[in-house]
């Protein structure tokens, strides 16, 4: 094994906190009120959350702190936020119904140890071959989500909420004109709280969502029975919540690695995100993943950039609830809508969606961004979107190429031979118009065909040679093939003849 390629072990091993040595005191700030800002908006979604499941409130907001606290150590991409999440809800909600909260938990510490080993084998280096045009659609489609998620908090509401949310979005923008020394959610968060609370204004709060928890979690472990039944019972439910975790969780890596301009450690953030399931997992909690609305509040909207920004949001949202829990559910659900709606608004690539990028962009480009969207947002599961997006990108990619595979003919002067010269990449899709190419009935005795500027890719390619030099055979020609490069002539050797019967 290379030594450029960490093995297993070396990615666990590699699981050190980084925190950053000696924080500044305006880095510390930025990272103090991001976190403060990210542990409120953190609770009202936590709640919704567990009504997805079917559990108490407090178990997603139990499944919060940990996921937070324990990523903010283990995990790979500093200020990325993680706690209990939609896609994650989705996922375990049938099992939670069908068999009980117990199965549920036993799920989740499943999970974190499907995650932790696709971890250390290296699964994360599989985004690699997610493409640009679907990493799109992936944050257009988040910010979509983000904002559907507010049209309930529109509906059979006072009348007093549009003005309070149409308040808010006036402060989130103009506010930051005036200064970044404080983030403008948290303003505008305390402002609306104060002119609610003040003018007895009725209006939906965060504490109608559920009750706050008013002690910590207490670790245990799941009520229920450690037999292979229950093994089976639960296995796929975990093994389905590994894949959509880390497949949101890499995807939002790699956003703020791009918002940032800087990189992460994708193994190291699969690995994290297993460890912070299965100590979720012991404590009670519904299971989580990242999450980009707040991962874009602490990033893109407060300006975090360090590990100590997740770990204040977990710290601040047990500290909300269990100390200040009165206060904050007094919050008005308007202040934190306003807040996601602009999250939103921020996270959309506008620019996708131009005119003129659109006039510009390849359709097929057009057509991953579109598929992605659609069936992120008619599923609710970014997993699906992204598998649909990248399935049809690789469909779009193949016929492309495969098109690029070209034939050319030349008759030597005495007219007893004629080459064929064969251009591009040979595989699945280009292989199987290769075999119309040639002239059988009325070429001369010897022909040629020169795959110097080819290369042999699939077995596809081996068997149509295999098949176009059957059908000269058959009419009493030989053919010979020539310029192979080694890693085709290779290929060509080990499979010509193994492939396709007699003709």
């Amino acid at each position: 094994m290379s030594s450029s390629v960490p093995s297993p072990v070396a990615r666990l091993r590699g699981l050190r906190p980084s925190w950053p040595s000696w924080p500044s005191p305006k880095v510390l700030r930025t990272e103090l009120l991001a976190g403060l800002v990210v542990g409120l908006a953190l609770i009202p979604e936590a709640i919704s959350f567990s009504v997805i499941v079917g559990v108490d409130p407090a178990i997603g907001l139990f499944t919060s702190f940990t996921m937070a606290v324990v990523i903010s150590v283990v995990g790979g991409r500093p200020a990325m936020i993680s706690a209990a999440t939609g896609a994650v809800a989705l996922v375990l909600a049938p099992l939670n119904r069908q068999h009980g909260f117990g199965y549920l938990v036993a799920a989740v510490i499943l999970g974190g140890v499907f995650q932790m080993a696709l971890g250390a084998l290296g699964v994360a280096k599989l985004l690699r071959f997610v493409p640009r045009s679907v990493m799109v659609g992936f944050v257009n489609s988040l910010a979509v989500l983000v904002f559907m998620a507010q049209i309930p908090e529109l509906h059979d509401v006072p009348w007093a909420v549009y003005p309070l949310i149409a308040g808010g979005l006036l402060l989130l923008v103009f506010f930051p004109r005036v200064t970044r020394a404080v983030p403008a959610p948290l303003v505008t968060v305390v402002v609306l709280t104060v002119i609610t609370v003040a003018a007895g204004i009725a209006v939906p709060t965060v504490g109608d969502r559920g009750e706050l928890p008013s002690a910590l979690p207490v670790p245990g472990l799941p009520d229920v029975p450690f037999t292979l039944d229950t093994l089976t019972t639960v296995a796929p439910y975990a093994l389905a919540m590994a894949l959509v975790g880390l497949m949101e969780s890499l995807m939002t890596a790699k956003l703020v690695d791009d918002i940032t301009d800087t990189r992460s450690g994708k193994a190291r953030e699969s690995i994290g995100q297993g460890i912070a399931n299965i100590v979720t997992g012991f404590f009670g909690g519904m299971g989580g993943c990242a999450v980009i609305g707040q991962t874009m509040i602490n990033v893109k909207v407060s300006g975090a950039r360090t590990r100590l920004s997740t770990f204040f949001a977990g710290t601040f949202l047990m500290v909300l609830c269990i100390a200040l829990g009165p206060v904050v559910s007094r919050i008005p659900m308007a202040a934190l809508v306003a807040v996601m709606v602009m999250v939103s608004v921020a996270a959309f690539d506008w620019h996708s969606v131009a005119p003129r990028t659109l006039r510009r962009m390849p359709a097929g480009e057009t057509l991953v961004m579109v598929v992605t969207v659609t069936c992120v947002v008619v599923t609710h599961n970014l997993a699906v979107g992204v598998v649909a997006g990248t399935v049809v990108a690789m469909v779009v990619f193949a016929r492309r190429v495969a098109r690029l595979a070209d034939v050319t003919t030349a008759v030597d002067p005495g007219g007893d031979r004629i080459v064929y010269s064969v251009t591009g990449e040979l595989f699945f899709a280009s292989a199987n118009d290769l075999v119309t190419r040639f002239d059988y009935v009325t070429d001369p005795g010897r022909v040629v065909i020169d795959l110097s500027a080819a290369h042999i890719w699939d077995a596809s390619s081996v068997a149509a040679l295999d098949a176009i030099t059957a059908k000269y055979e058959q009419r009493g020609k030989t053919v010979e093939i020539i310029g192979l490069n080694e890693p085709s002539a290779e290929m060509h050797r080990a499979l010509s003849g193994e492939l396709t019967g007699s003709h």
